[in-house]
């Protein structure tokens, strides 16, 4: 497929970024590797990857010095806010000298990662799953909002789609994107129509040739069914989406009592954050990378409306023919 064949769309997400489509390739740990980001974003969407996909400051200049070399279009960076990251500062000082186009925060207050980047002329916009954190970053100056709803991989929110955007679209002035089980371009339709200003797109980009994973992974995706997604708190100790397997169900989807009151403790919630992450994030760093027994792919209930593996520019393609079909198909 030809990306160029089609007309762009234009929203409010894509006037203030400069891209031609409202998709971001989602920024998805240990998936969203340099080819992925520029292969999304070359194709008229806009890809994104975490800063904690790379184990050093340095490592993460240098992919995204090598993003900008592969892309002259508008790709974004997601940074973890929160006390739990202790390279928060330093990632940001990157995404600053790099004027990384836009900045997407998770997981903390965003006021000092909004700042730095309006100064060199950067968007940034924050995940959020309630309408009162919506609110809060709009105050803070944040550009637009990413609403996790239900159905999200990684860390979803508890509200359907069908609520969360038109709700916060009601109540926030600024653009809200919809992120949660969008695999298809009839559900980039009916998100705009709820609202949105774009759609954030994570799963389905896992089954492209540029994401450097396990083929056991995107096999898995492929075979999977929405009802194999379950919500497990071992990996971070918030819940968060993932295929269930042997593994999965071997482990349990709750925290031992001990660690349950240990992140509910006001001294000890920090530390106990940052050594849950670090176990999550080895766990799906050995699944991610080749075979293990130990199966903990991140994925969400889009899976059930994926069923091949096409390159990047072809999924955008697809994405937005889709979308101009599924907008024919609509009574009038």
């Amino acid at each position: 497929m030809n990306q160029t064949s089609f007309r762009p769309i234009s929203t409010a997400f894509t006037q203030l970024l400069g891209c031609d489509y409202p998709i971001i390739g989602a920024p998805m740990f240990l998936v969203s590797n340099a080819e992925l980001v520029a292969a999304v974003s070359t194709a008229g969407g806009l890809g994104a990857t975490p800063s904690l996909n790379w184990r050093t400051p340095a490592e993460f200049r240098e992919q995204i010095r090598k993003i900008k070399r592969m892309t002259d279009r508008p790709y974004g960076v997601n940074l973890i806010v929160n006390q739990a990251n202790p390279r928060v500062a330093q990632d940001l000082e990157v995404c600053v000298e790099e004027k990384v186009p836009l900045v997407i925060t998770s997981l903390g207050n965003p006021k000092e990662t909004i700042k730095r980047m309006h100064e060199v002329g950067s968007k940034v916009f924050c995940d959020v799953t309630t309408l009162a954190y919506a609110k809060k970053v709009e105050g803070l100056g944040a550009d637009g909002v990413i609403a996790v709803s239900s159905g999200a991989g990684g860390h979803a929110g508890p509200i359907s789609p069908l609520v969360l955007i038109p709700y916060l679209k009601k109540n926030i002035k600024i653009p809200v994107v919809a992120a949660g089980g969008i695999a298809t371009g009839a559900q980039v339709a009916a998100a705009l129509v709820l609202g949105a200003s774009a759609v954030q797109i994570g799963t389905r980009f896992i089954t492209t040739p540029e994401a450097a994973v396990d083929q056991a992974y995107k096999n898995a995706i492929i075979n999977a069914e929405p009802e194999d997604i379950v919500m497990t708190k071992k990996i971070s100790g918030t819940p968060a989406a993932v295929i269930k397997t042997p593994y999965i169900e071997k482990q349990g989807l709750e925290l031992n009592p001990i660690e349950a009151f240990l992140f509910k403790h006001p001294s000890t919630k920090k530390y106990m954050k940052m050594i849950r992450s670090y176990i999550g994030s080895k766990a799906l760093e050995k699944a991610v990378a080749g075979p293990t027994w130990k199966e903990v792919w991140s994925a969400g209930q889009g899976v059930g409306l994926i069923e091949n593996i096409l390159p990047a520019a072809d999924v955008v393609a697809e994405l937005v023919r889709d979308y101009y079909a599924a907008c024919e198909r609509l009574p009038r």
